[in-house]
């Protein structure tokens, strides 16, 4: 197994690492919206937090030498489940045909105080 780390995401706020890939597989650990400089959770609501979220994620992809394009499975945690489309939506802008497989869940809280959190699985294309 090799751990899988950029300065272009949140360092790990605990014992685990932003990824780790074994045998092609890359296991992405969830994101919350911490801007990777400041280490402190956006302002601005749901849909900036989804934007920081997928922008942590793309980061995390790209230290993998992947992109949105290798993810097959993302799971969204959602402290309200009211925000779904507004996440939805600006994820809609970073997936493309064939969608990953998707799982949405409501949870209670989230690490930071946090409103969204998204963890993927990558495949490296064997094409």
């Amino acid at each position: 197994m090799k751990a899988l780390s950029t300065p272009h995401a949140p360092a790990a706020i605990g014992p685990y690492s932003q990824a780790v890939e074994q045998q092609g597989v890359v296991y992405c650990s969830g994101q919350i919206a911490l801007d990777p400089a400041s280490g402190q959770l956006v302002a601005g609501g749901t849909a900036v937090e989804a934007e920081r979220v997928l922008e942590n994620l793309k980061a995390v992809l790209a230290a993998a030498g992947l992109g949105f394009e290798h993810v097959v499975k993302v799971t969204i945690y959602l402290v309200d489940l009211a925000d779904f489309a507004t996440v939805n939506d600006i994820y809609g802008r970073y997936v493309r045909e064939p969608f990953p497989a998707r799982a949405t869940v409501g949870v209670a809280a989230l690490p930071r105080g946090a409103r969204v959190e998204i963890d993927a699985v990558a495949v490296r294309s064997k094409d």
